[in-house]
């Protein structure tokens, strides 16, 4: 049921459309990599899912196929009449909003829900993160995303990738990469690869906040990692205080990319 290239091709051409560069837009166009995102999401009857930027509805049909309730989220004007065309006579939702400001209260009343996206590389970190920060009806997400960013999201403390906003996702959940997607499968085609990411949310944060507060977690969070190839008592030589690194058994040569959230909690705590 969901979308060939040349069905989204036909589409785009007799609606005069194109996707939009300044929306970072690459429609998925294969049908199998869109039913697998529908199967790593492990959704189905009785599941809420929040599709946020659903284009032209190739993923929004094989959600749909799962049996689970969609609310397909998409920003841009121009496409909405050819989207609730193609996925409203299925039962999905068409809600036309900025998922950045988006009032998801008032979208989701208060239900439970899942997201499963298709995020451009400009707003992915910020929207995963406000989802995790502002709303708690968001159980779990599967997001593809740039390859880069998706390992971001879901590295720990010593890989490559590692870094405040790692730890920042760590806090709220536990991220992994369930797959890779080329960039054959999209129109346009990317120049670049494409990670699917598993975003569970935890029960409650990593780090109990009672203990540590949130705000002085991530304050020493951002510094580090704002010089995060130099030592910690270089780049955390101003918001140290004296013996903090002793108090927190924490050996001051080594690198912010080398500590875990609970050793960036210990060094807040200690200060």
């Amino acid at each position: 049921m969901t979308h060939t290239r040349r069905d989204l091709t036909a589409l785009l051409e007799s609606r005069g459309l194109r996707p939009s560069r300044a929306l970072g837009q690459n429609f998925v166009v294969d049908p199998n990599t869109v039913r697998r995102i529908a199967r790593l999401a492990n959704v189905g009857e009785n599941d809420l899912v929040l599709e946020i930027g659903a284009g032209l509805g190739s993923l929004t049909l094989a959600l749909l196929e799962t049996g689970a309730e969609v609310i397909a989220v998409e920003v841009d004007r121009y496409l909405l009449d050819v989207l609730r065309e193609t996925v409203e006579p299925h039962g999905a939702r068409v809600v036309h909003a900025d998922a950045m400001d988006a009032d998801f209260a008032d979208i989701l009343k208060g239900r439970r829900a899942v997201v499963v996206a298709n995020l451009p590389y400009n707003v992915a970190t910020p929207l995963v993160l406000r989802l995790l920060e502002e709303v708690p009806e968001v159980t779990r997400m599967l997001v593809m995303v740039q390859r880069e960013v998706g390992e971001r999201l879901a590295a720990s403390a010593g890989d490559e990738a590692y870094g405040a906003v790692s730890v920042r996702v760590a806090y709220f959940a536990r991220a992994r990469v369930v797959g890779r997607v080329g960039p054959a499968v999209f129109l346009p085609r990317p120049h670049v690869e494409s990670a699917l990411v598993e975003i569970v949310r935890r029960d409650a944060p990593a780090v109990d906040p009672e203990v540590v507060s949130e705000a002085a977690l991530f304050d020493v969070v951002r510094t580090a990692f704002a010089q995060r190839r130099k030592m910690l008592r270089r780049s955390l030589a101003e918001w140290a205080s004296e013996g903090v690194f002793e108090r927190a058994g924490i050996d001051s040569t080594r690198r912010p990319e080398e500590l875990s959230l609970e050793e960036f909690a210990k060094l807040a705590a200690a200060r």
